[in-house]
């Protein structure tokens, strides 16, 4: 059984998107693999803050129903340069149980082993749930300032936080609280001053949507040249600089409601992953924003959060307008590119679709290219990135079903399978494996332009 120390998978916790059935055997070694990278990897694999990505990886590629060794591969690729864990120091882990404390330790990358003890042993006396209600959702100081963090560090928290949740470990869900602790403050300053101006001035009832919000923030010269270059993070030291007021009352117009939070989701999923697949720049191959990329990979999981019985409607519309209140400001800070739409329509495979058939967990989808997008994704070598953005884009095609229509729902019909191809070519292709900062010139100067075939 899984517990706040143990992970333990079965073929039945095969999380939200499936292409095949696991196996019992790849479920006992997967675990076997998250639970040496949860007890001897921190979640930082340098100094930097850079995140261990082996939770998000293997557990994308077992729910995806990759094979044993192609999970073993992913790990052994990947295990190599993380740092080990730190000693945890009892005393600390005390001392974080006095409400009073807590905060002291709080941003600082030292103490994550100790946080996640701290929390395993919360967990193990109150069970997941209630951990969660206390330390995210309770509404005071302390637990407005974790779920601030959780979105910092470009949504690693709360990816880590979704993975733990969609398949059903506790021990992932304490990594991930540990997680958020040890990130910085500035995300919850600007999520928290946006909500601070809306309670102070309630905006009008509007029909704002996201990609119309998309279409102002491009057109506000001051906010979307507001970063520059060499701004370190282009968030904090940028927008949050130069526009600070700009971004706060453009993220204030859209606000989630109960009646609407079903199709305000599906927004919020279809829209990260519009801006993310038009952020190109023909004729220079087609690559995806490193940074826009987790927009897409953290929404993937606001349905499995939002069926939580224990969550309020509050904290769901919360949880769900700090995403696209974050969104928004993510994409201002790559200098607000240009969205075309046509790159995804037009777009010509660098290869011919293996037509098979794909199940997931809303039932069965025949004669698509998915199959074949997912496999060669569960060859690509690197740290996880790709296959995640595969599996985040192909639930976007589900959860977008039914939603065609509407006006703000741009990706929708034959563009799913457009971007899913767009996805595995863009990483196979000669260069970076992601464009860094689309919006700046600089972004795209080592990549070549196009193959003529690609161009027609």
């Amino acid at each position: 059984m899984a517990t706040p120390t143990k992970i333990h998978l079965t073929p039945e916790t095969a999380g939200v998107i499936n292409l095949k059935l696991q196996t019992s055997e790849t479920a006992a070694k997967t675990s076997e693999l998250l639970q040496e990278n949860h007890e001897q990897n921190h979640i930082f694999f340098n100094q930097e803050g850079f995140h261990n990505h082996i939770v998000h990886h293997l557990l994308t590629l077992y729910g995806l129903g990759a094979s044993k060794s192609q999970i073993e591969r992913a790990f052994k690729d990947n295990t190599n340069y993380q740092r080990p864990a730190t000693a945890v120091k009892e005393r600390v882990v005390e001392d974080m149980s006095n409400p009073d404390h807590f905060k002291k330790y709080l941003g600082k990358e030292k103490y994550y082993h100790d946080f996640l003890i701290f929390f395993q042993t919360e967990m193990e006396k109150k069970g997941w749930e209630n951990t969660l209600k206390e330390f995210l959702f309770a509404g005071d100081e302390r637990a407005d300032d974790i779920l601030g963090r959780m979105y910092a560090g470009f949504l690693h928290p709360i990816i880590h936080l979704g993975f733990g949740i969609e398949f059903k470990q506790p021990a992932i869900i304490c990594e991930a609280l540990a997680q958020a602790c040890v990130h910085d403050l500035w995300t919850s300053k600007y999520l928290l001053a946006v909500e601070k101006a809306i309670q102070s001035n309630p905006p009008k009832p509007t029909s704002a949507t996201i990609p119309g919000l998309l279409t102002a923030i491009r057109t506000d010269k001051k906010l979307s040249t507001a970063a520059e270059w060499n701004d370190g993070n282009k968030i904090r030291d940028g927008i949050l600089v130069r526009a600070p007021s700009e971004m706060i009352s453009y993220a204030s117009q859209w606000v989630a409601s109960p009646s609407t939070l079903k199709q305000q989701t599906v927004e919020m999923t279809n829209s990260a992953i519009y801006f993310t697949a038009a952020a190109q720049k023909p004729p220079k191959q087609v690559k995806f924003d490193f940074y826009y990329m987790h927009c897409v990979n953290s929404s993937i999981f606001f349905q499995t959060f939002f069926a939580l019985p224990f969550l309020s409607e509050e904290n769901k519309c919360r949880m769900l307008n700090f995403k696209v209140w974050l969104d928004l400001a993510m994409y201002a800070s790559r200098r607000s590119p240009a969205l075309l739409q046509e790159e995804i329509s037009t777009y010509v495979p660098a290869k011919l679709p293996a037509e098979t058939a794909v199940t997931n967990g809303h039932g069965t989808a025949k004669d698509t290219e998915w199959p074949g997008i997912f496999e060669r994704l569960f060859e690509f070598g690197d740290d996880g990135h790709a296959v995640k953005l595969g599996r985040a884009v192909r639930n976007g095609e589900v959860v977008s079903e039914g939603f065609e229509g509407e006006g703000w729902c741009k990706v929708k019909g034959f563009m799913w399978e457009k971007i899913g191809n767009m996805v595995v070519d863009s990483v196979e292709a000669p260069g970076a494996t992601w464009a860094r900062s689309v919006g700046f010139d600089e972004a795209w100067e080592e990549y070549e332009d196009r193959p003529r075939m690609a161009q027609l």
